[in-house]
This record gives structure tokens, C-alpha cells and sequence, in this order.
């Protein structure tokens, strides 16, 4: 990526700071009356979000093109870092600002157009994001590790008018680009293809120093990010400007409370954070709690290739990175990793996961390793812009079970079958409500009143509540596993393992792994004289799937797999019956 300093004259929204020294340890209520109230750092103020009023976050931007005008802030602060690319946030606004004129003057794009992003977590992407939400068009973060025809279903579904991809992704649509009629935007690649643009190209000519005019507004549509469903196709769940900007807030209001929960002053915007990403930027962690977060608050973002430990390692002690994390599986890879004490990891500050489950000893084993850093914990669905609850600090060791209090924003319930709220204690359907719950899903009308009713998202996952009001999820209620943080719905990938001709029957269950939660685990009934084998189902399924879906372990059964009255096959029977729940 060029680099030619540019100088932003985008003047920054003006932002509440309010520095609070504290003097001794308060209790979560305290706490919260401090950071909220009036006049506080992370004051809260009400809104009418989808016709109810609304508790918000009034001290963050309210859209992500404030978010983005307040990136001037921070001037030649190191905002980017991938290898040997170093991008300033002075540098980054301007190539968000070209980017999003082009956009507008050469290709057309305006409000409510969708823009697809398929790449991996190269700095570009980023700049897309921003440049297109800008704009008040729709970014459509498109999974990068899918193959060909879930690319293309993606394109296909969202109506998306460009994509910006990279190489590899752009080789995995060739077979589907004539029905796709996208314009294509290619990011770094080394070879071009018939009416494709180059990402520099784009740029080339004069640069902008100013965002083109938009009206943007926070309930405005923003992104739509693909979330598996149990029909068997991919669902776009639809977030708007503030879904993604109440994240920025509840993150940085979390961290703030445990600072004063713990008898220290909140962090400063004087001192940098710096953050190395391990997951990737498709997923709600990766946008909402990573990019988003840290591009607020000033922070340096460093993103790899491919995650590797060895390599994070370096990085971790070559740019003296402050804080970690991700989902459990990377956290495990770099406590257990045998080049760990070959490196310096002392400036690690913070230490935060989700989006799997996480085992409790996961907390006691980043004590040891990490004494002087803060763990963190915390749930959050594609559904809930990610985070709704955050676990952290001395309440995370003290309660290592649970995914924490949910933010100030947010409510949630527990409901029985029939809808009634359940009292403390009580195991049920966790349900939540707040300006971080996204509108629905794309032209899913259907879908939507499934799981969005009276104002409450209906999460699928069975949880309880304790006396303090944290939250303990116990088991899903849809037929899904999560994989290193990958949701995985069975649906899926039974239908690809199904559409092999000698598969009569097929149940897919989650396997207990210690590192990634649960790996994809298939019970097969072949047709009777069928010579299935493990291997042939996994290259089956390689070619239908992306790789996180193929199952690692494959069990054959020849007897029909076991159900109940309506038909409906014994999943947990099953799990039992080989192992699977048990970690090996």
C-alpha cells in the first residue's frame, strides 16, 4: 500500500472526556451511577429505536461516518499495521475520503446500495468499511473462507452493486461471475480480469481531505453480516449505525467500570492501546470489538496474514502489543504454545474472548501466564452487534462460569415455553433488548418475526440469571455448534454430506474440544453394500463447505440413527453414546 502523507481538514466531533481518579475500589452499582450519570464519560440518554424508547449511549458517535470524522483526532497516531505496512489515522482519513468520492463519482454508489467486502484482514478492508458506510451505503462483510458458490450466494442475496475482494476470492467466483453482474474492485492482487478495477487505481488523482456530503442518519441501515440460520442457507442479519456505535460504547464503558470496580482511574486517550487481531474482520467480534473499539479510542490495529502463535508471539513482543484475544481457541494456542517463553509478553494489559464457550480454567491459566492483565469474557450474538454482556476483571475470576452483567444499555430476560418471564435462577430462553439489537433480516420477513418479537430478541441460547443479574449460558436451543468462534449450523452441513449418493441418513454433532469449544463431528448411516470412509466424506463435504464446516471425525453406524416420536433424530443421545461430550 502507497503511503503519501496526506493532511485531513475533516474537523473531529466534539466528544465528552471526563478524567475520574478514583480513590477506592466501588461496587458494580457505584460504578455505573459514576460513568452514567449526568455529565459522565459514558452518559446515558434515551432514543426512539424501531418505535420504543431507548436507553443509548450519548457520549459516542451515533453513525460510523462520526466515528470516522473522528479519526482526525488522532493525527499521525499509527493506526493500521499489517507487515510492513504502517498507515497513520491522518493517512487512513484521506484514503477513506478518496475512496468514498470514487465510490460515489466513478461507480456510482449511493445511500441504501450495497457494498460486498471479501478479503482477509488486510488494511483495505477497513478503509472500505468505513468509506462505504460513509456514504450511508450498506457494507455486506462477505465470509472469507467461504468457497465459490457461498460467495456467490452472498452477492446474490444481498443485491450487492461492488465487491471489493482480493485475489484468492476474486479466483473462487470466476466460475460464477457471468450470472453474479457485479463490478468487481480487486485488492492486491497481481493479475487482472476483464472489466475488474484495481484498488489503487480507484484512488489514483488528487486526494480527498473531506468526507463527500450524506445524510446519515443512526437508524440508517449500515452493514449486513451473514449469520448461518437452520433452513440451511446463510441469513443477513441487518445492523444499523447505531447497533455498531453502541458496541464502541459498551466495550469502553465495561473496561472503564472494572477500572473503577478495582480501585483505579479509567483508562486515558493518552496512552496508546495496542491491539493485535486474531479474528477475522467479517465477523461482528472482529468489526464491532476490534476495528470499531479501537479505531475510537485511538488505538494501533495489527493484523496477520493467517493467525499463527509463533508469529503473534513476535508481533506481540516486537510492538509491545497491550492486549489480546479473540476467541478462547487463540487464547489456548498461545498459553500452550512452546515458543511462548521465548518471547517478551510483559506489555500485555488486556486479555479478551467470546463468541465460543470458554472453558473456566481458562481464566486461572491466564493468571499465571499473564499476572498483570485484565481477562475478559463476555456474549454477544451477530444479532446483538456483538457485545451484550461483558465478564471482566476480578467479577470474571470470581465468577468464571458466567459471560458477565449485561451492559447498561441492555435487558435481558429468561422465558419459559410459553413466553412468561422466569425468575432469578430459573433455566429458560435467554431474550435481549437494547440499541445494539439489529433490525432483522434481510428480506427475511419470516425469520425476522421468528426471532424479533415485542421489542425482544429471542437469542435460541438457554441461559440462567443469578442474584447479581450475570448471565450463564447452559446449552443452545438451535441446532448449531460453534467452532473456534465459527457458528456452524448442523442443517448445513448434513444437506452437503446428504447429497452424497451413498449417505442414507446423517446427524452432525458438535465434539467437546478443550481449544475450540466443539469441532464438527457426523454420525452416518451408509446405504446398505456402500463403502463410505471418513476421508471420502471430508473430501465430499470440502467441496460444498468452507473448511471450519468439514467434519473432523466421522462415525458409521449401520442400524438407523436413533429418534424420537415426531421423528426428530437423538442428538445428545447420540453424543453420549460415543464420547463426544467428554473432552478427550
Amino acid at each position: 500500500m502507497t503511503m503519501n502523507r496526506e493532511t485531513p481538514t475533516a474537523r473531529a466531533p466534539k466528544t465528552k472526556t471526563c478524567r475520574i481518579t478514583a480513590l477506592s475500589s466501588m461496587s458494580m452499582a457505584e460504578a455505573t451511577r459514576v460513568l452514567t450519570g449526568p455529565g459522565g464519560p459514558f452518559e446515558i440518554g434515551q432514543a426512539t429505536v424501531g418505535g420504543r424508547p431507548t436507553r443509548i449511549w450519548q457520549t459516542v458517535p451515533q453513525t460510523t461516518r462520526e466515528l470516522v470524522e473522528s479519526m482526525v483526532r488522532w493525527g499521525d497516531r499509527e493506526y493500521l499495521v499489517y507487515e510492513s505496512d504502517r498507515l497513520t489515522y491522518a493517512d487512513a482519513f484521506v484514503r477513506i475520503a478518496t475512496l468514498a468520492a470514487r465510490m460515489r463519482a466513478q461507480l456510482g454508489i449511493a445511500k441504501g446500495d450495497r457494498v460486498a467486502i471479501a478479503m482477509r484482514n488486510y488494511p483495505e478492508w477497513a478503509l472500505c468499511l468505513w468509506a462505504t458506510t460513509s456514504l450511508g451505503a450498506i457494507a455486506v462483510p462477505l465470509n472469507a473462507w467461504w468457497q465459490g458458490e457461498e460467495l456467490a450466494y452472498g452477492l446474490t442475496d444481498s443485491g450487492a452493486r461492488l465487491l471489493f475482494a482480493d485475489e484468492e476470492r476474486i479466483e473462487r467466483l470466476l466460475p460464477h461471475r457471468a450470472a453474479l453482474g457485479v463490478q468487481v474492485v480487486a485488492v492486491r492482487a497481481a493479475s487482472s480480469h476483464p472489466g475488474d478495477l484495481g484498488f489503487d487505481e480507484l484512488l489514483a488523482g488528487p486526494p480527498e481531505r473531506e468526507l463527500p456530503p450524506a445524510e446519515v442518519a443512526p437508524e440508517d441501515d449500515a452493514t449486513i453480516f451473514y449469520t448461518s440460520g437452520t433452513t440451511g442457507r446463510p441469513k443477513g442479519a441487518l445492523g444499523t449505525h447505531r447497533n455498531l456505535c453502541t458496541n464502541v460504547g459498551s466495550s469502553a464503558f465495561a473496561r472503564a467500570r472494572r477500572a473503577l470496580q478495582e480501585g483505579e482511574a479509567p483508562p486515558g486517550q493518552d496512552q496508546q492501546a495496542i491491539t493485535l487481531v486474531s479474528v477475522p474482520f467479517f465477523h461482528v467480534t472482529g468489526c464491532h470489538s476490534r476495528l470499531a473499539i479501537g479505531t475510537f479510542q485511538g488505538g494501533k490495529i495489527i493484523t496477520m496474514r493467517r493467525w499463527d502463535p509463533t508469529e503473534a508471539l513476535r508481533l506481540i513482543d516486537q510492538e509491545r502489543v497491550t492486549g489480546i484475544g479473540g476467541v478462547p481457541a487463540v487464547v489456548w494456542q498461545l498459553l500452550e504454545s512452546p515458543d511462548l517463553q521465548h518471547y517478551d509478553t510483559s506489555s500485555i494489559k488486556v486479555v479478551a474472548y467470546g463468541g465460543a464457550p470458554a472453558a473456566p480454567e481458562l481464566v486461572r491459566r491466564l493468571k499465571e501466564t499473564f499476572p498483570h492483565a485484565v481477562p475478559s469474557n463476555g456474549y454477544g450474538l451477530t444479532e446483538t452487534s456483538a457485545v451484550t454482556a461483558i465478564n471482566i476483571g476480578e467479577d470474571y475470576r470470581r465468577k468464571p462460569d458466567s459471560v458477565g452483567a449485561p451492559v447498561p444499555v441492555c435487558d435481558v430476560k429468561i422465558i419459559d415455553e410459553q413466553g412468561q418471564t422466569l425468575p432469578v435462577g430459573a433455566v429458560g430462553q435467554l431474550c435481549i433488548r437494547g440499541p445494539n439489537v439489529i433490525r432483522g433480516y434481510w428480506q427475511r420477513p419470516e425469520a425476522t418475526a421468528e426471532v424479533f418479537r415485542d421489542g425482544w430478541l429471542h437469542s435460541g441460547d438457554v441461559a440462567r440469571l443469578d442474584d447479581e443479574g450475570f448471565i450463564y449460558v447452559l446449552d443452545r436451543k438451535k441446532d448449531m455448534l460453534i467452532r473456534g468462534g465459527e457458528n456452524v449450523y448442523c442443517v448445513e452441513v448434513e444437506s452437503a454430506l446428504h447429497s452424497h449418493p451413498d449417505v442414507l441418513d446423517v446427524a452432525v454433532i458438535g465434539i467437546a474440544h478443550r481449544v475450540l469449544g466443539e469441532e464438527v463431528g457426523a454420525v452416518v448411516q451408509g446405504r446398505p453394500g456402500a463403502n463410505l470412509t471418513m476421508e471420502t466424506l471430508q473430501a465430499h463435504a470440502r467441496q460444498r463447505l468452507a473448511h471450519f464446516k468439514v467434519p473432523a471425525r466421522v462415525a458409521f453406524r449401520d442400524a438407523a440413527l436413533p429418534r424420537n416420536a415426531n421423528g426428530k433424530i437423538l442428538k445428545r443421545t447420540l453424543r453420549e453414546e460415543l464420547g463426544w461430550d467428554q473432552l478427550s
